[in-house]
């Protein structure tokens, strides 16, 4: 249940509003004018509430769900109780996404700097933003319009930080030039050194990290994860790339377009992944390879070799999909087959 105190909810809709923004279709036009307070999940919501269904996993919670509308693939239609209202789509999780971001918009914080915040005179700070307690932005630094700061939070020498950034508080930015609608959530650490040393044969001598972080637009990165600058060329985060919690991306790797990279992945020097790649939690891969885009990388596996386009693998040696879960089967028989001998 959405708690008020926390999520200021702009509603009520009607559900023609709700099926305007959403995108998607009353199956019952007679339906347009009832009005719908809030939205919830399928177990928990009440008449007046909207709820989705985009996962079959959930199709018992549906027929006995209490919610007065639900948007929902069309195919399943006819497993919805009778009286709820639906709204049909081929992508009911983003139709859902779309109605929840009108119920519960973002909150702004006024524009204002705070008395604390330390800012150089050669800073550029932009119109309508808000500056925290004890941000500390240093010299040249320029910050676009309705950008948003968030308490403790370090802007070291010279970066560039687009428009519409949001940017939490104890988050350290170096060495690093963003792009426009950026989120980058507490604890990210941007720019610091990369990883890199060389070794003469008595001890491990520390190679500067001359490089960059260029990061696109409308890019989001969870909290406390950390993308090293690059050694001479730069690290470099694709537009719409959307990194989760705890992730370590090493210096030069770079991202294409709208790669998503779930909580504890780590990516090692120099890798580069295409566009649409999907890396599944606690992966990781090993420097200097490339990953093709629109592959999928299973959660917890171990690349070690450069991966073709269009590719799904899993395992630690990664190997194709079905190729892993055949070896997995085959292990799983001989195991039994063991066992039953002993």
């Amino acid at each position: 249940m959405v708690d008020r105190r926390f999520f200021e909810n702009y509603g009520p809709f009607s559900l023609a509003e709700i099926a305007a923004i959403s995108g998607s279709e009353l199956d019952n036009k007679a339906n347009a004018e009832r009005i719908i307070d809030g939205i919830a999940t399928l177990d928990q919501a009440n008449s007046r509430q909207l709820s989705f269904l985009s996962n079959v996993k959930y199709n018992d919670q549906l027929a006995t769900s209490k919610a007065g509308a639900c948007i929902i693939d069309p195919k399943y239609r006819n497993r919805a109780p009778s009286g709820m209202a639906l709204l049909l789509s081929d992508n009911p999780y983003k139709a859902f996404a779309l109605t929840a971001a009108a119920f519960h918009a973002p909150s702004t914080a006024l524009p204002s700097i705070a008395a604390s915040a330390v800012i150089h005179p050669t800073a550029s700070i932009g119109d309508n933003c808000s500056i925290g307690e004890h941000v500390v932005i240093g010299s040249k630094v320029e910050i676009g319009n309705d950008c948003i700061i968030g308490a403790s939070s370090v802007i070291q020498d010279g970066v560039i930080i687009g428009h519409n950034c949001k940017i939490a508080s104890n988050v350290s930015i170096g060495f690093t030039v963003m792009g426009s609608d950026i989120i980058l959530h507490s604890g990210v650490r941007l720019g610091q050194d990369g990883f890199g040393f060389a070794f003469d044969g008595k001890t491990h001598i520390k190679v500067p990290q001359l490089g960059r972080v260029i990061i696109g637009n409308n890019v989001e990165i969870g909290a406390n994860s950390c993308i090293d600058r690059g050694s001479g060329s730069d690290t470099v985060i694709g537009n719409d790339c959307k990194i989760d919690n705890l992730v370590q991306i090493g210096h030069n790797v770079e991202l294409g377009r709208g790669c998503i990279i779930v909580a504890l992945v780590g990516i090692a020097g120099s890798t580069k992944l295409g566009d649409f790649v999907v890396v599944g939690g606690q992966a990781g891969i090993a420097g200097h390879l490339t990953i093709g885009s629109f592959v999928q990388i299973a959660a917890q596996s171990g690349v070690a070799r450069d991966i073709p386009a269009q590719t799904i693998v899993g395992g630690s040696p990664a190997l194709p999909i079905k190729q892993w879960h055949r070896q997995n089967a085959l292990l799983s028989k001989l195991l039994k087959k063991s066992t039953t001998n002993d």
